[in-house]
C-alpha cells in the first residue's frame, strides 16, 4: 500500500517559490509515496455562523486532508508571520467534525504533519517557529520540528527562480527521509 502525502502550499501566487520547492520535494520523494496537492483557493473565511451545516468547499477539504497518511505544509513567511490564506485553512481543519464536541476528532487530530519554507533572509524561521507552535496545539503529530528553511537570494527575487544549495538539498533529502520514515 502506498503513503499518500498531501502537500499544502500556503502561497496562493502562481510561480511561487514554496510551490517550487514543493515540486521539488515531490521529485526527491519519486514513487516513494503518492503526492497531491491540495487546492483550498476557494474556502471561505473561518466564520462560526456559516460552520453547520458544513459548507461544501470545507468538506472536500476535510475530506482530502482525512485520506492523507501524512501533510506537509510549504508555507512564505509574510511580514514576519504565516499567510492569511493558510492560517485560514488551519483554522477550518481544526474545528470539530461534530457540532461542539470540542474534545472529539478534527480532520487533523493526530494527523502527521512537517514544515517546509521558503522566504527571504529568513529562510522563513518565524513562520516556521509559529506553525511550530500552532500544530501540535490544534492536535496534529509534528514531525521535524520546524522543518527545513530556504533563504530566497536577490537573484530568485529577480528571476523568479527557487535556488538550492547543497546545504538546503541535504537537508530537504533528510526531512524526506525522516517523514516517509514517521508515517
Amino acid at each position: 500500500m502506498s503513503k499518500k502525502l498531501l502537500f499544502v502550499v500556503g502561497s496562493l501566487r502562481k510561480g511561487s517559490f514554496n510551490h517550487s520547492l514543493a515540486k521539488y520535494v515531490e521529485e526527491l520523494i519519486g514513487n516513494k509515496a503518492e503526492v497531491e496537492y491540495l487546492n483550498f483557493a476557494n474556502i471561505p473565511y473561518m466564520n462560526q455562523d456559516i460552520e453547520f451545516p458544513v459548507p461544501s468547499e470545507i468538506a472536500a477539504v476535510r475530506e482530502k486532508v482525512s485520506g492523507a497518511d501524512g501533510i506537509w505544509i510549504f508555507s512564505p513567511e509574510y511580514n514576519y508571520a504565516r499567510p492569511g490564506v493558510l492560517k485560514n485553512l488551519l483554522d477550518w481543519l481544526s474545528r470539530p467534525l461534530i457540532q461542539y464536541d470540542f474534545q472529539g476528532p478534527s480532520a487533523v487530530h493526530e494527523k502527521k504533519v512537517t514544515i517546509s519554507g521558503a522566504a527571504g533572509g529568513s529562510a522563513a524561521s518565524n513562520v516556521r517557529k509559529q506553525l511550530a507552535s500552532l500544530l501540535p496545539f490544534i492536535r496534529m503529530n509534528l514531525i521535524g520540528g520546524e522543518g527545513t528553511g530556504i533563504v530566497l537570494t536577490a537573484e530568485s527575487f529577480q528571476t523568479n527562480e527557487l535556488e538550492l544549495n547543497d546545504e538546503a538539498k541535504i537537508s530537504l533529502n533528510a526531512q524526506v527521509e525522516e517523514f516517509l520514515k514517521a508515517i
